[in-house]
């Protein structure tokens, strides 16, 4: 699978505050880039590009203060979409991070090499994330992005491993 040029790092989920700042759920494996983030497009056409003024990591939301968004209601705009950047702009990957993006049309397997399906979207809740896997018959089964369910992730194989208590892909 050709790699994406642009990718979703995040979501804008709410406004915080009375000062413009949004709330946003991560994208990426790995929230600290949010800390390194200085810029960011509302669409993969590379349009609406946004600046970011200032970054507060929070568990695993990142409050967001964006130039230019000084009121409620200017962040109530930008609710709900989706926030974009281009691989290039972009610092490499550590060892052993990835981009969800990339994880999409990746081959699920049980632990005993039973071919489930594919991973078709991944959910974000605060709690943790949610793998939406698609079945040879077409039907969704969900299963939460934990090690005790998902034990490997191997993206050179492009193959996720994962270990379903009784019941869970029914």
């Amino acid at each position: 699978m050709e790699k994406l040029t642009h990718f979703k790092i995040g979501q804008i989920v709410n406004t915080q505050g009375l000062k413009g700042e949004v709330r946003v759920y991560s994208y990426t494996d790995d929230i600290d880039r949010f800390d390194e983030l200085e810029t960011f497009y509302l669409g993969k056409d590379r349009e609406n590009l946004l600046e970011v003024e200032r970054v507060r990591l929070k568990g695993n939301m990142v409050i967001m203060k964006i130039k230019g968004v000084d009121t409620v209601e200017a962040a109530e705009k930008l609710r709900n979409k989706f926030m974009y950047v281009s691989r290039e702009d972009s610092r490499d990957l550590d060892e052993g991070e990835y981009f969800i993006a990339d994880m999409i049309g990746m081959d699920v397997e049980t632990i005993a090499g039973e071919h489930v399906g594919v991973l078709t979207e991944v959910l974000q809740y605060a709690a943790n994330d949610v793998y939406v896997i698609k079945g040879e018959d077409n039907k969704e089964i969900m299963i939460p992005a934990v090690m005790k369910f998902v034990p490997t992730i191997d993206m050179n194989e492009r193959k996720m491993i994962i270990d379903p208590i009784k019941g869970m892909l029914d």
